[in-house]
């Protein structure tokens, strides 16, 4: 006799209420990128902190070249040079006009700045041939942000221009939620790696590397393990020596009732873990609980291609996301017009493989390949999953579906 299917709703419900954020850390920027800030930063200095030049050129007082044109040029004593860097030893005068560089402070007595362009730039006097309005190629001190200014919130993604803001207003250290760190293990003793002699009944492992980019694209650090064969004891020692490093550990194969399904024998025995039959296509099989002594999250996801994709973006990637303290946790969905039928089993929700874009101003979504879960080159083809409810056996053309998003494409 079977067990009874658990729904998709309950065993992610079980998942996201099994982990939670990760410690928060005090690290420098670089260690922080790609990590999700736990506290609001707060200029402690105004940006940018002087008056300053957008442009080389020559600062002037402006009353000085007001009647400044091609037909009547204005010459100036250029009285010296301010470079980047320099600490504003200059007074502009009337009638003088000092050279200055991008970036360099703005001379006391100066109120704009006369591009090069428009003069014969002239270093012992500038002939000026056009006038420029008051503050013109000025950068004011504050002008982009004030000192006392809430710059970035608790809870943003670290990219790379919020590095550079950090670093801007001049923060080395932020307390930040570390990326975690996954562990990714393909079992079966049928695999071999890329480019290893394949022959009958031999397969190249691409659950771990799909599952491993998967990761890291979700905003964890991943590392692959490798292909552990079909023997209990190789299995376990293969989980053991990872628990060290792993914030999470991802399996794939060997959760289904045959014969050789070594994750399901092995993790059985532990109270932490549990293996259901969880009603969506592809991906029945799900093994998840915790495991050692820090009680490690372990997602052991089916061995075919399919299910085990399929099984990451529905479970693993929102407990990655809450994890990171990343909101939303989920993938976005929109609803989409179906090029063309689709059939479920009664019971179970379908993640299919679609392509979405947008026709008309609306969405449109394309099923992509059959519904196999080992065809791998229709999974690469789609941008989307057409998600078909438990209680729908099939949706003609036309009719609208819910489509997770998986990347943005143009169209």
């Amino acid at each position: 006799m079977s067990t009874p299917l658990r729904s998709v709703d309950e065993h992610l419900q079980r998942v996201l209420d099994t982990v939670g954020p990760l410690e928060v850390l005090d690290l420098t920027i670089l260690d922080a990128h790609g990590c999700t800030l736990a506290e609001d930063v707060v200029s402690a200095q105004p940006m940018p902190s002087f008056d300053s030049s957008s442009m080389d050129g020559y600062a002037v007082r402006v009353a000085d070249v007001a009647a400044a044109s091609a037909a009547t040029p204005v010459t100036l004593p250029v009285v010296g040079d301010v470079a980047a860097g320099s600490h504003g030893i200059y007074t502009v005068q009337p009638g003088l006009c000092v050279r200055i560089m991008t970036g360099a402070p703005l001379p006391a007595g100066a109120d704009a700045v006369v591009p090069v362009e428009w003069t014969d730039g002239g270093t012992q006097s500038v002939r000026i041939t056009k006038a420029p309005d008051v503050g013109a190629y000025i950068r004011r001190e504050g002008e982009e942000v004030l000192a006392g200014t809430t710059v970035l919130h608790a809870g943003t993604h670290l990219g790379a221009a919020q590095i550079g803001l950090l670093a801007a207003v001049g923060r080395d250290r932020v307390r930040a939620r570390p990326r975690p760190r996954v562990i990714v293990i393909s079992t079966g003793s049928e695999l071999v790696d890329p480019g290893q002699p394949t022959g009958v009944g031999r397969i190249p492992d691409a659950n771990s590397y799909a599952l491993t980019a998967a990761a890291t694209e979700a905003g964890a650090m991943a590392y692959r393990v490798g292909i552990v064969p079909d023997d209990p004891k190789q299995f376990l020692d293969a989980l053991e020596d990872q628990l060290i490093r792993a914030d999470v550990v991802v399996t794939s194969g060997g959760v289904s009732v045959g014969a050789y399904d070594v994750v399901k024998e092995v993790l059985s025995r532990y109270g932490g873990m549990s293996f259901d039959r969880v009603g969506m296509q592809p991906g029945m099989p799900q093994g998840f609980g915790v495991f050692g002594p820090d009680n490690t999250p372990i997602f052991c996801l089916p061995g075919n291609p399919v299910s085990a994709y399929v099984s990451f973006e529905v479970f693993v990637r929102p407990a990655l996301r809450r994890m990171l303290g990343m909101e939303p946790v989920f993938r976005p969905q929109v609803r989409a017009a179906l090029t063309a039928g689709v059939e479920s089993p009664a019971g179970k929700r379908s993640y299919l493989r679609g392509r979405l874009e947008v026709v008309d101003g609306v969405y449109a979504v394309t099923p992509v390949g059959g519904t196999g879960s080992h065809l791998v080159a229709a999974l690469a083809q789609a941008n989307a999953l057409i998600v078909v409810p438990e209680d729908a056996t099939s949706v003609e053309s036309g009719q609208p579906v819910a489509v997770m998003v998986l990347e943005r494409r143009q169209g």
